[in-house]
């Protein structure tokens, strides 16, 4: 689904203009089945919040056109004037919208109103007299220059292994972090386990909410997938009140997939049909990621957050090699494809905030997969991996003075702290890295790492047992999340809390 929007106007304007050219899109199609006002059904978000722009998503349960209210609270400089969007949706995207707002002024605080109409009725108010309306909150990023405090959330691993929605709980990471005042939060890979269940008795012997579906292999079983993570109130209250990245990894599609080896031959898969198309479609239809219209399914991106924080979002999945072949010193495997590779080392070299925080949905020195098939970046003593890419990116950015660059991870189940000092012959150039999870999944701690980074470990949890977890409210004290604190002076304080808000670590970096 591609994000399109309509000719904004202002409020006071006839909106008739806006919603004739929404139907003009689809045609009568657009036309709602049911209800004048279809219900909103999973939430509302907003997404890719930049300087002057924002993805505003939501979804309904029938053909209709999507309303996006958006005015800026309190006085501002210039586009903060209520500005209506519409687009249709259909049974095509599973009834999900996306809106592309911009024109905004930054470090401004948004409100936005969402609805569904089947026909030229675009009053919110009336929608919202029969509680089909919804509304949310977003900031828009202060300007490049402006060295304001920046607080941001991440985590993933979202409901992998059977271990999904408890009946009293939910996922209760949502209520510890909705109790933190972020400026964004985000979703780090493995937001759905699209290849696992969600059975009533969970992994830990908690009584869940069924999801009724198994591992997608068609697009509905997909969404379905989506559906139940986002029906959680908890999250939907995030998602509404704080600006939201998305990334994907594996479990979007299935277990260590790249566009190689995205096939299965068991049941309920058909042999040799590729299941990226459907999942990152789903991922698309789901997420309010802005989809460029030269390059539509472009994950990686770069968001620049004032004067001491910009993010460089890597898309780990979608251009690797495959994961079994050698990574050859003379042929080199890549994770990210030489096209987004290039981008990485440009946009680094072009930043100039303080901090660089580097989303990559695989770990740096933890071995993932297995020793025939590595599908993160260290090797670990095998010939596959794709630690070579990873030494290069490295070594560019020493070579170039890149510094004060922060990796944040997940996948692997556990949370571990390192500090690299790749290069001995310059013992100044240091990499942090902060992996967490799982955020709500099954945990499995692993003492391995790969030392050809010259890891230090800084932090590692939960500690080593050999004594299965024996309760889910065992579990839920190792769920965590992670959180970033850059202050106003520039400096960095990581933590990583558990899913009940207890911190668990805390580290502070000067910036050099």
């Amino acid at each position: 689904m591609s994000t399109q929007h309509v000719t904004l106007v202002p409020l006071r304007i006839v909106l008739a203009i806006t919603i004739i050219g929404a139907y003009a899109l689809c045609g009568s199609s657009a036309r709602a089945t049911g209800s004048q006002f279809p219900p909103i059904t999973h939430g509302v978000a907003a997404g890719d919040v930049t300087t002057d722009s924002a993805v505003i998503w939501s979804r309904t349960n029938q053909e209709a056109v999507m309303h996006v209210m958006a005015r800026a609270r309190g006085i501002v400089r210039g586009g903060g004037g209520p500005r209506h969007y519409a687009t249709p949706v259909d049974a095509a995207s599973d009834y999900t919208g996306k809106v592309f707002v911009e024109g905004l002024d930054p470090d401004t605080a948004y409100t936005y109103q969402v609805w569904f109409s089947g026909d030229l009725d675009v009053a919110p108010a009336a929608s919202a007299r029969r509680g089909s309306n919804g509304t949310g909150h977003f900031h828009t990023a202060p300007s490049a220059d402006d060295a304001q405090a920046v607080t941001l959330a991440w985590a993933g691993d979202i409901g992998g292994q059977n271990v999904c929605r408890d009946v009293q709980r939910g996922f209760p990471g949502f209520t510890a972090l909705n109790a933190i005042d972020l400026d964004f939060f985000i979703g780090l890979g493995d937001l759905i386990y699209a290849d696992g269940v969600c059975e009533e008795i969970g992994n830990y012997g908690n009584r869940q909410i069924p999801g009724g579906f198994g591992p997608s292999a068609d697009i509905e079983t997909f969404w379905a997938h989506w559906k139940y993570n986002r029906e959680e109130p908890e999250y939907q209250k995030l998602l509404a009140n704080t600006p939201f990245y998305a990334i994907w990894d594996d479990h979007e599609v299935v277990n260590n997939f790249g566009p190689l080896h995205d096939t299965r031959d068991e049941e309920p898969y058909t042999p040799g049909e590729d299941l990226l198309p459907l999942g990152r479609r789903a991922f698309l239809d789901y997420n309010p990621v802005r989809e460029d219209n030269e390059t539509p399914k472009r994950l990686y991106r770069t968001i620049r957050w004032g004067q001491h924080v910009e993010l460089f979002i890597l898309d780990t999945r979608q251009y690797r090699d495959a994961n079994r072949e050698a990574d050859d010193p003379e042929l080199r495997k890549s994770v990210l494809g030489r096209k987004q590779l290039v981008w990485l080392k440009q946009r680094l070299a072009t930043s100039d905030a303080t901090w660089k925080i580097i989303v990559s949905s695989i770990p740096m020195s933890i071995p993932t997969g297995d020793a025939t098939e590595r599908d993160g970046w260290a090797d670990f003593h095998s010939e596959t991996g794709f630690e070579q890419e990873l030494v290069q990116i490295l070594r560019y950015m020493k070579d170039h003075g890149i510094g004060n660059t922060v990796w944040i991870t997940t996948d692997v189940h556990f949370a571990e702290v390192f500090v690299y000092t790749p290069f001995l012959d310059d013992p100044s150039f240091q990499v942090h890295e902060l992996i967490t999870g799982p955020f709500n999944a099954g945990v499995f701690p692993n003492l391995d790492f790969d030392t050809t980074l010259n890891p230090q470990r800084l932090f590692f949890y939960p500690p080593p047992s050999s004594e299965p977890i024996s309760s889910y409210k065992e579990a839920v004290k190792i769920f965590n999340f992670g959180v970033i604190r850059v202050h106003q002076d520039g400096r960095l304080t990581a933590q990583v809390i558990n899913a009940n808000g207890e911190r668990l670590y805390e580290i502070t970096l000067q910036p050099k």
